[in-house]
């Protein structure tokens, strides 16, 4: 969003609101009692905060009832063992956020092809970034309407997300073939097609930092750190951060922000293109929490190679495997095809050709040699560990999950697969 430096002061002052209502109506729900907790009596404390409380008032009423929904719905989840409990927001760790429930009160209109305007509740009319089309003027309808917004800030500045609703005609069944997906650093998509994805115009130096930034930004990035880092120096334990300290954080947060969205534009763009093709896409059931924990290990038992680990793990989180995961999921559903996950263990020390696992065959990140003497096959690993995720899939091991957790789907009598 385009907003003036009034403006920007307004929406602020509407997020520390919210998040203040949500600490509030967090300590009210945890010092009742259990018989006590109902929706109407949280309706009630909300009413009464905004009107003792002046600076709560600059929250709109809608607003308000946002947050209670969204705290009531958090205990839901929380009950139904799909997330925690729900915690108080701390002012530093805490996305800026205001929710807009109502549709009707945003009066979207187009100004011209890249800019619109929208209505903001005690704020005003704001211009934004049209980037995607939306379902306003003739195009709306009792099907195809606009039912709300929400406005989340992050290190760039103000954005806006419109909820939509939308008749979509059923989808036909994808006519594309199969095929396997391995997710790797070096390589961050390999295809069982010997096709392969990577971001290499990106990557102007070897092992550079953050493969998403230019020379000129890396050059930036490594200067505001290190100025950061001295500054830092300088403060004692429970002193209060300078001004430009603050100021070096935030111009270091808006260069990883922008190198995040480069990487996930580059995400959509990619998955957009790997759904149109194929019909079936079969992953790795990975658990990424697990594969990024530190290896530091306790006192009594230090881990090794604890640097290496480190770096590993950060190279990990950058390529942000499960969000596209995620994007292939629906982006395949929407084409009529479907994405299935299996077992994760041995396929890259597999054999895709013999389908024997020899010690010594992954030789190096990007070479994979069968020791097998029957075979002797020789490849790129990446491809190698694509093709043996898509025969688990012809063989009948996909995961189904299942109250929570993947289920191997296996043919009765059927074993795991070894040998072709």
């Amino acid at each position: 969003m385009a907003l003036s430096p009034a403006q920007v002061r307004l929406i602020d002052e509407q997020a520390h609101a919210a998040r203040t209502m949500w600490n509030c109506l967090h300590d009210w729900w945890t010092m009742l009692p259990k018989g006590k907790r109902t929706l109407a009596a949280a309706d009630a404390a909300i009413r009464q905060a905004r009107k003792e409380i002046d600076w709560l008032a600059v929250l709109p009423a809608q607003a308000a009832q946002a947050v209670l929904k969204t705290y009531f719905q958090a205990w839901k989840n929380c009950w139904d063992g799909r997330a925690d409990e729900p915690n108080f927001k701390a002012r530093f760790r805490t996305v800026m956020s205001v929710d807009i429930p109502q549709g009707r009160d945003l009066a979207i209109s187009r100004v011209h092809r890249r800019w619109g305007m929208v209505n903001i509740p005690k704020v005003g009319r704001v211009r934004f970034r049209w980037t995607k089309s939306l379902p306003v003027g003739k195009r709306a309808d009792t099907e195809n309407r606009i039912t709300g917004a929400r406005l989340v800030k992050d290190a760039l500045g103000w954005h806006i997300a419109f909820r939509a609703t939308t008749l979509e005609p059923a989808s036909m069944p994808h006519p594309g073939p199969q095929v396997g997906i391995d997710a790797g650093i070096t390589v961050p998509l390999a295809l069982s097609d010997s096709e392969k994805y990577d971001h290499d115009e990106w990557k102007s130096g070897k092992d550079k930092p953050n493969a998403w930034l230019t020379d000129t930004e890396q050059a930036k990035l490594l200067r505001l750190e290190q100025r950061a880092a001295h500054r830092k120096s300088f403060r004692k334990r429970g002193e209060r951060t300078s001004n430009r300290l603050r100021a070096d954080y935030d111009q270091i947060q808006q260069l990883r922000a922008r190198a995040k969205r480069r990487h996930q534009d580059w995400q959509h763009q990619t998955t957009t293109e790997i759904a149109a093709k194929y019909s079936v896409i079969v992953v790795e059931d990975l658990a990424i929490t697990n594969m990024t924990k530190s290896a530091k290990g306790t006192i009594a038992e230090p881990g090794k190679n604890v640097a290496q680990k480190s770096g590993l793990n950060r190279s990990i989180s950058q390529e942000a495997w499960g969000r596209a995961v995620t994007m292939l999921a629906y982006k395949t559903a929407q084409r009529g095809g479907s994405l299935h996950k299996v077992p994760a263990p041995g396929t890259s020390r597999r054999c895709s050709a013999c389908g024997f696992t020899t010690p010594g065959s992954r030789q190096s990140q990007a070479v994979f040699v069968c020791k097998n003497p029957d075979c002797g096959w020789s490849g790129n690993a990446d491809h190698n560990a694509a093709r043996n995720i898509l025969h688990l899939y012809r063989m009948g091991h996909a995961l189904v999950p299942a109250a929570g957790r993947a289920v191997v789907r296996r043919p009765r009598g059927a074993k795991p697969a070894t040998a072709r």
